[in-house]
């Protein structure tokens, strides 16, 4: 009698339909709302997963000026870029959320993705909103629960 060996199941590109989701950010945790939504936009919540191929869904975040840190991050944690001259730009989580408050979140995802181009590809499907609107009623996504462990 022969044994057949179980095969692994790998997704090709363009084989999964990706869904909509929805989430409302507000009074969340930025940390663990941001590894729930990276898991969301890889894929790993399916069990199709497959790490070379994009299988993850669309995201889309609402309150997104209403997230909140733990302890005294508000004021101790700074946020740095190069502009292309001499020295670092440097500013504070507050002062971010007063200017940019989608790119708190947008950032926190960001490290949490691949680094490579598939990751910015991922990132793409990420759309960050400040208020309780978004334009992506069409696309008719489902409300979920994430950053709540």
């Amino acid at each position: 009698m022969a044994t057949i060996a179980q095969r692994t199941y790998m997704a090709k590109p363009g084989e999964i339909k990706p869904r909509w989701w929805l989430v409302d950010a507000s009074g969340k945790v930025v940390g663990r709302l941001a590894s729930d939504i990276a898991m969301y936009l890889m894929g790993k919540h399916r069990p199709e997963y497959t790490p070379h191929v994009d299988t993850g869904d669309y995201v889309i975040v609402i309150n997104a000026d209403k997230v909140v840190f733990t302890g005294k991050k508000w004021s101790k944690k700074q946020y740095t870029w190069f502009t292309g001259y001499t020295g670092l730009r440097v500013e504070t989580a507050e002062e971010r959320l007063k200017k940019h408050p989608e790119l708190i979140l947008r950032e926190a995802v960001r490290r949490m993705l691949p680094k490579n181009k598939l990751g910015r590809k991922m990132l793409a499907k990420l759309k960050i909103y400040t208020g309780n609107e978004h334009p992506h009623q069409a696309q008719q996504p489902e409300l979920v629960e994430l950053g709540t462990k």
